[in-house]
């Protein structure tokens, strides 16, 4: 194309634009009958999802609204200007449907950018206009972190009802072609709905265009980060029962791990709207929780059983058959040494070598060394006597001394037991509880 004929195209333009704006004004609704129902077609393409704020319910997102309307009063025939099918000038000069985001959220409620529209000879008036948006959207936290949010972004006319304005969506789903991938959330779709509701302060009905947007959380960085320490400090916390109730470190683990919880839950705690609705991994904290409190509860009674001192009662027959013998041969609990003969056997044996060498000999050997000695009979077995009485007390002492160890050593053995038993319950309560959170999340 010649220089010549740019000028002159240029000169059809500036013609055109002051033909047009004459006598136009962008303050009255651009139809021929006012009776008649304007049509405004809506199309929005999701470009990014900015930040989705669970704490607040809000949705910060990027979008392109384009509006389609035909405006009856910027006709022209594209002959008489040069052939000038189309000119683009700004959307202030024309009139604009007041499109907005119902559920906006944000607080200086700011509108679309001053763009362009683009102008056809026959009245087609098309406005892309890019808008980031915060709208209102219900968070559903309770299989968080493997959650998915259904957020809806509804526009509509604010002061044209659906008797002056027929809003209507282009095609059936938002567009995704221009999505820029997000970090956190993914995208499953975006369909369109046109409604028309009649609200209680009008009888009109104001026709409107919802976009619900599909989002499913990404839950990797929570696993890692939440999920997978969660679960490793909970499998610490029935190794307090393995631990020798001597070490004096079994309640300090479980106090320390529920602590360490505690912190966790917190984290999660402040990311999450302060709803009834616990999520799927608090849940799972909580129970974790319980659990090691209880564990530590135990652990200080089974401490309590490990301590008894040579006071405490002997242990009750129906402890002894179903602590010491059933559950010690279930959680594989043998003491060194219980092969060997038992205490009172050896006491036995004690006992009569002692009586041998008293009572038990006989009248010669003591005539004789009575005889020998030159003592006299009635004084030596004064002096026997006395020493049986002495040898009896010691022998007494000896046994009761016996019997407050074999005591203690059961009262020892049976905490062992309820130690390590326990420590195989809650290791499957553990396990069972991380299988029911990775089942609800699938």
């Amino acid at each position: 194309v010649s220089p010549g004929c740019r000028g002159a195209q240029g000169r059809f333009a500036y013609k055109l634009l002051r033909d047009l704006f004459a006598n136009y004004s962008s303050a009255l609704r651009p139809v021929e009958d006012t009776d008649r129902a304007l049509n405004v077609t809506l199309q929005v393409t999701l470009s990014q999802i900015i930040d989705m704020d669970e704490r607040n319910q809000v949705l910060t997102s990027y979008l392109w609204v384009r509006q389609t309307w035909l405006d009856a009063h910027l006709t022209w025939d594209k002959d008489g200007y040069g052939g000038i099918d189309s000119i683009r000038i700004p959307s202030s000069y024309v009139w604009r449907p007041d499109i907005i985001l119902y559920n906006n959220a944000d607080e200086r409620f700011g509108g679309s950018m001053e763009t362009n529209v683009v102008l056809r000879s026959d009245g087609l008036i098309m406005w892309d206009s890019p808008a980031i948006t915060k709208s209102s959207c219900k968070v559903d936290v309770s299989y968080f972190p493997f959650d998915g949010q259904r957020c809806r972004l509804t526009f509509g006319s604010w002061t044209y009802n659906g008797n002056q304005i027929d809003l209507r969506n282009q095609l059936d789903t938002g567009d995704l072609t221009d999505f820029v991938e997000n970090v956190e959330w993914e995208v499953l779709g975006m369909p369109a709905t046109r409604n028309v509701i009649t609200y209680g302060c009008c009888s009109e009905p104001y026709p409107d265009v919802t976009y619900t947007l599909l989002l499913r959380r990404r839950a990797s960085f929570y696993i890692f980060n939440l999920l997978l320490p969660c679960i490793m400090v909970s499998f610490l916390a029935p190794l307090g029962f393995y631990l020798p109730a001597d070490s004096g470190e079994k309640v300090s683990l479980g106090v320390t791990v529920l602590l360490a919880l505690t912190v966790f839950q917190l984290l999660v705690a402040e990311s999450m709207p302060p709803s009834e609705s616990v999520p799927l991994i608090g849940k799972y904290y909580i129970a974790t929780m319980t659990m090691i409190t209880a564990s530590t509860a135990l652990t200080i009674f089974i401490m309590n059983v490990h301590h008894c001192g040579p006071g405490a009662r002997p242990v009750p027959p129906w402890a002894r058959r179903l602590i010491l013998h059933h559950m010690a041969r279930l959680c594989c609990v043998y003491e060194v040494g219980e092969s060997c003969k038992s205490p009172q056997r050896a006491l036995g044996g004690r006992a009569g070598v002692g009586d041998a060498g008293g009572p038990g000999e006989s009248p010669g050997e003591g005539q004789v060394g009575t005889e020998a000695g030159g003592c006299p009979w009635d004084h030596c077995l004064c002096h026997h006597d006395a020493l049986l009485r002495n040898v009896g007390y010691i022998a007494g002492c000896f046994r009761r001394h016996r019997a407050n160890q074999r005591r203690t050593g059961e009262w020892k053995k049976v905490a062992k037991v309820m130690d390590r038993f326990f420590m195989w319950v809650f290791f499957l309560m553990v396990f069972l509880m991380s299988v029911l959170v990775l089942g609800n999340a699938a």
